[in-house]
């Protein structure tokens, strides 16, 4: 089964906006997540959209999704974990939960506020992740990445022909995922914000999916102005 989850677990810290989560701010006539969830809805191969977000939530996102997308969608809303690799582990409980622990399942995770993923991403993550176990949408730097290991001075300076920037999805085996989370010590849980970093971690394959430069993550409030003249409403 093909499933993605939609991780809308964020309080929106970063951008600043008191009244509620950035995931939930309007974006021409809808919210963001609502977006965000119509693009795997669409998309033939999806069979169900699980989204989790924060407790406090709950009842706003299911009520928005319903609104948008009808009560007979093949979504269901539920609560996020505490950091990123808890609503992953949360995600993964859902998928055995209602699908089966023994079948196979291939596992998009998304952010919420990536509301411009396309069909030909979608496509690429289901295939390379049933080709390799994972894979991670990127596309390539067009800055000089600098690394300091102490934020005062440089320490060096990669190949800009080797870096890429990661974007979402990153797709998965979903047993193959949880095996590997379950690997993981709670130091390494704590220290990996990257679900793709486990599978490295673990000396597993990740597969490259070529990205857009127009999925971009909201994260600012520049970057919602951005989005609107993207959506060009």
């Amino acid at each position: 089964m093909i499933l993605a989850a939609i991780l809308a677990g964020g309080t929106g810290t970063r951008f600043g906006s008191a009244s509620m989560p950035k995931q939930f701010l309007e974006l021409g006539s809808k919210p963001i997540l609502v977006h965000t969830v119509e693009k795997f809805l669409v998309h033939p191969a999806v069979e169900h959209v699980a989204v989790l977000t924060p407790r406090a939530w709950l009842s706003h996102s299911e009520s928005i999704l319903a609104a948008a997308c009808g009560a007979d969608a093949a979504v269901t809303v539920l609560e996020g974990g505490e950091t990123r690799n808890g609503t992953l582990r949360r995600a993964l409980d859902f998928v055995e939960e209602r699908f089966g622990k023994e079948q196979a399942h291939t596992l998009l995770t998304h952010d919420a506020v990536r509301p411009f993923v396309t069909h030909r991403i979608i496509s690429d993550n289901i295939e390379a992740a049933q080709t390799h176990g994972a894979c991670d949408t990127v596309i390539a730097a067009t800055d000089t990445i600098v690394e300091s290991e102490d934020g005062r001075f440089i320490s060096s300076i990669p190949e800009r022909r080797r870096m890429f920037q990661g974007q979402t999805p990153q797709s998965f085996d979903a047993k193959k995922l949880r095996r590997l989370m379950d690997s993981l010590s709670p130091a390494e849980e704590t220290a990996l914000t990257d679900a793709c970093k486990i599978f490295a971690l673990r000396g597993e394959p990740v597969a490259l999916v070529n990205g857009e430069t127009n999925n971009i993550k909201i994260t600012y409030p520049y970057d919602l102005q951005v989005a609107q003249t993207l959506l060009g409403d």
